[in-house]
């Protein structure tokens, strides 16, 4: 046990043995319902979190704005992991990857040396190599490892505006007119949010009555409706 420590503690395992410790604690929390294991990497399911008019808490993906909240480039962090190949999965499974194997790599490669009885000079200079063997070594297994875990976390996509097109919403307003008006729609996973609503007609909108969002016009923000009347 003292010779395991020891080597755990000895260049260059040390520099993956506490981070390693890092890990563990994270997953026990995780497993104990302390934090989220649900970083994603590559996988930012980005909702705008903007509503029109004071929406009801609904985040959709703004259309228009040239706001970009795509999957996999977000941020620093993930660009490099898609880069590397190693996005899809989220970033705390793909850490915890790299700290595990580098860290067993390192410690039998420190093993070896220390079984050979390198020492001095040539024990750091071997230390860096087997560094380095534990570095390349993570990322090969992890970069195998992610693909079929990228099976177990489909990518999710942002609700946009446009997907309220066709749907039917209620009029919230007095009135609808070409420069004014408002409507909630209701989105598939059952939550609502207010959008602004525009008519080219001069149709009627009472407040409370049924609409139809037709089209979405991304220079205005805003939505075409026209009236509905529901079969009884």
């Amino acid at each position: 046990m003292g010779e395991f420590v020891r080597t755990a503690l000895a260049f260059p395992t040390v520099l993956f043995s506490f981070a390693l410790l890092v890990v563990i604690g994270f997953w026990l929390l995780a497993l104990m319902g302390g934090v989220s294991a649900h970083g994603h990497g590559g996988h930012g399911a980005g909702h705008g979190g903007h509503g029109d008019g004071g929406g009801h808490g609904h985040g959709y993906e703004g259309q228009g704005q040239g706001q970009d909240h795509g999957h996999g480039h977000g941020s620093g962090g993930e660009g490099l992991l898609a880069a590397a190949g190693l996005d899809g999965v989220p970033v705390t499974v793909v850490l915890s990857l790299l700290t595990a194997v580098a860290w067993f790599v390192s410690l039998a490669g420190s093993a070896l040396l220390d079984g050979a009885g390198a020492h001095g000079p040539v024990r750091v200079l071997l230390g860096i190599a087997v560094l380095a063997v534990a570095l390349a070594g993570a990322w090969s297994a992890t970069w195998l490892l992610v693909r079929p875990l990228r099976r177990l976390f489909p990518e999710v996509r942002p609700l946009s505006r446009r997907d309220f097109v066709g749907s039917l919403c209620v009029i919230r307003t007095g009135r609808v007119g070409t420069d004014f008006g408002q409507a909630e729609v209701t989105a598939p996973d059952g939550s609502s949010a207010v959008v602004q609503v525009r008519q080219t007609g001069e149709d009627t909108f009472a407040s409370g009555s049924t609409a139809l969002l037709y089209e979405y016009e991304p220079a205005g923000e805003f939505f075409w409706v026209a009236p509905f009347d529901p079969v009884t």
